[in-house]
This record gives structure tokens, C-alpha cells and sequence, in this order.
């Protein structure tokens, strides 16, 4: 291992910069779409420059006004939401969200939706020219062309959407759903299509319910769990793709709290991180796991964080393959 760099005062420099595909990043730490709003909303409590980007709430290419109240209940580790995907539709966004956003000096992600294939092409469009770091692609969306089933359910769709989104002439980004049987095939299904990357994972399906009135405590009655719960989901389905398909680039997002979370998706085969629901806690939160990553580097003796990407299966021993652990069915 060659020596590590040393700073003029002495200490370890860690270099934090990470590569996704063709994007480079000063550091792995990034938001989560729909946990930070359209960004500016987090400058009054971290600049946002230091992060490695900023993931925007989802656009679609027409206003939508979302889901109705109650949209967000909390749960003993991390909260449901349904909020229903509203957003002021792509072309507001750029006249009154983004130069705000620019001005902060932050590198932008925008993420998109749609309700059918010539939407995903419309929002795209709309963002060509929008100078963004990358475009995330959620097809954890409902396909009216498909009778209703999300994108990122089925193969073929999940292929048409992203083959459409590439209208944007960025980098893609799929963000794909773990409510799925087959992870890998979807995801082989999108890089093929154009996606520069992988996000892994959207929200778990959940839902609760008031005790006492017998009532679902969402408006739209389910919703998707994230937070604590859902990063062993997270981990899992980053290093089955990881593994199944080599070294694809992948972010990843799922109860990203810390730096040891952080390291963990790393591990398993993320080359970057989301923070999401920690957010709501403390707004803090992402600017707060890139220097706890930065002094964990330090500590482990890690001088690069792009390092930590995929350790877990250079790690490994015994002749496991993907899927190894699964449950039998009976």
C-alpha cells in the first residue's frame, strides 16, 4: 500500500473524492430526493458546496399536487411517508428553484418521474440544458401504461423509462425499488438502457394503524418506510447487484445516519451515499457523516474514500455467490 499524504500539520489527508460513472465527486455525501426539498431549503444550517451533491425532490413535467394529509408518521426506527411525489413540474423549477440552488455553489442532481414513458422524455427535456451534475431517474412510479404497476417492477419498463430519459444528454442514474423479486434483473435491465448508475434503494413498502380508531395514520393509507429500519435492505441489495453484476456504479441510500452507515453501503459496493430521513432530525445530518467519514478514513487507516467501495467482497471467504443466505421457500 503506498504511504499516505501527509498535510502540513502533520496529519493524514484523506483524499474524499469518489468517482460514479463518468461523475466526479469531492466526497461521497450527498442528499436524498425528497428529504431536503429542493436544497436551499438545508443553507441555513450547512453550506451546501461541501457536499458532494444535492439530490432534488422528484420533478415531473407538469405540476402535481401530491397525496392527501396525513403524508409523513413517524415509526420506532425512521418514519412512512406518502407524500405523493408533489412537485411544481420541471420548467417551474428551473425559473424559481434552481438559481437559488446555483447560488449556493452546490452541485445538482435533479431527480425525475412520470406516469408514462413520454413523460420520463418530457421532464428530461426540460432539464437539458439545466447544467446538472446528473440526472436521477425514479421509476419507483406508477406506469399508466401498465396497468398501474410501478416502472421499476418490471424489466422492460423499467428500460423504456430510462431509454427515454436520456433525452436529458446527462448522466442517468436509476433509483430502483427493493419491492422487487429480482433486483439484479432490473438493474441490468436499466445500465443497459443508458444508466450511468445505480441508486439503491427507494422506500419499503409499510403501513400503520391507529390502535384506538382502527384507521391507516397515512392519508393515502400505505406509504414507503425509510430511515433505520430499511438499511439492511439497503446493504443487502447493493452487494447482491454488486456482486451479480460486478462493478457497476451504485449510490447508496437507506438509513444513512453516520459514518459507519456510510461505510457500510461503501462496503458493500456503493461509490457514494445518500443521507435521507436523518435529515428530519437534524438538518445537519449530511454535512455531519462527511467529517465523521473523513476522521473514520483516518482512524482505519483509509486514505482514500473511494477505497472503501466494495471492500466487503474482497473480504469475503468461502465459495458464497450472490443470493447465498436467501430464505427457502416452501
Amino acid at each position: 500500500m503506498p504511504e499516505a499524504p501527509m498535510s502540513m500539520s502533520g496529519d493524514l489527508s484523506i483524499d474524499m473524492a469518489v468517482r460514479i460513472g463518468s461523475v466526479e465527486l469531492p466526497n461521497p455525501v450527498m442528499t436524498a430526493s425528497g428529504t431536503a426539498g429542493y436544497g436551499t431549503e438545508l443553507r441555513a444550517y450547512l453550506d451546501l458546496g461541501e457536499l458532494g451533491a444535492v439530490v432534488t425532490k422528484s420533478l415531473s413535467p407538469f405540476a402535481w399536487a401530491g397525496n392527501p394529509a396525513p403524508r409523513v408518521v413517524g415509526t420506532p426506527a425512521g418514519m412512512l411517508n406518502a407524500v405523493g411525489l408533489q412537485n411544481p413540474g420541471a420548467e417551474a423549477w428551473l425559473e424559481t428553484e434552481l438559481p437559488r440552488l446555483r447560488r449556493t455553489g452546490a452541485r445538482v442532481v435533479a431527480s425525475i418521474w412520470g406516469r408514462t414513458v413520454a413523460d420520463y422524455e418530457a421532464a428530461a427535456r426540460t432539464l437539458a440544458d439545466a447544467g446538472l451534475t446528473a440526472l436521477e431517474v425514479n421509476v419507483s412510479c406508477p406506469n399508466l401504461e401498465g396497468r398501474g404497476q410501478m416502472f421499476a417492477c418490471d424489466p422492460a419498463a423499467t428500460a423504456d423509462a430510462i431509454s427515454a430519459a436520456t433525452a436529458a444528454g446527462v448522466p442517468l442514474w436509476a433509483k430502483l425499488t427493493p419491492n422487487v423479486t429480482d433486483l439484479v434483473e432490473i438493474a441490468a435491465a436499466a445500465l443497459t438502457a443508458g444508466a450511468e448508475a445505480l441508486t439503491l434503494i427507494n422506500t419499503v413498502f409499510g403501513m400503520s394503524i391507529d390502535p384506538v380508531t382502527a384507521v391507516p395514520t397515512l392519508g393515502n393509507v400505505g406509504g414507503g418506510l425509510s430511515g433505520p429500519a430499511i438499511r439492511p435492505v439497503a446493504v443487502r441489495a447493493i452487494f447482491d447487484v454488486r456482486a451479480a453484476l460486478g462493478e457497476v456504479p451504485i449510490v447508496g441510500v437507506g438509513g444513512v445516519a453516520a459514518a459507519e452507515h456510510a461505510v457500510e453501503l461503501m462496503a458493500a459496493g456503493a461509490c457514494a451515499i445518500q443521507v435521507g430521513t436523518a435529515s428530519f432530525w437534524d438538518p445537519r445530518a449530511p454535512r455531519k457523516v462527511v467529517s465523521e467519514l473523513r476522521r473514520w478514513c483516518k482512524k482505519h487507516g483509509v486514505f482514500a474514500a473511494a477505497e472503501l467501495t466494495g471492500r466487503a467482497h474482497h473480504r469475503r471467504t468461502g465459495p458464497r455467490s450472490a443470493g447465498a443466505g436467501r430464505p427457502e421457500s416452501s
